[in-house]
């Protein structure tokens, strides 16, 4: 994991972690707060899920590389 993705994960995680204390203390009844706290939970969700798919394209290049230059070398 290179440095900018470490970054990126952290303030992706930072984001999440300061809506969620967001929801917590303002001052809704306790229904609102628990359905701001799933709709903040599904957007932390898709945006790990789209970090994975991207680190997984990645991966899927780096690989598509070397079995290029494998076969390139033989």
């Amino acid at each position: 994991m290179n440095n900018s993705s470490k970054i990126l994960t952290a303030f992706i995680i930072g984001a999440a972690a300061g809506a969620v204390l967001g929801i917590l203390f303002a001052p809704d009844k306790g229904t609102e707060t628990r359905k701001k706290i799933n709709e903040e939970g599904k957007k932390m969700s898709d945006a790990i899920k789209n970090k994975f798919n991207e680190m997984k394209e990645k991966m899927n290049a780096v690989k598509d590389d070397m079995e290029q230059q494998q076969e390139d070398f033989a």
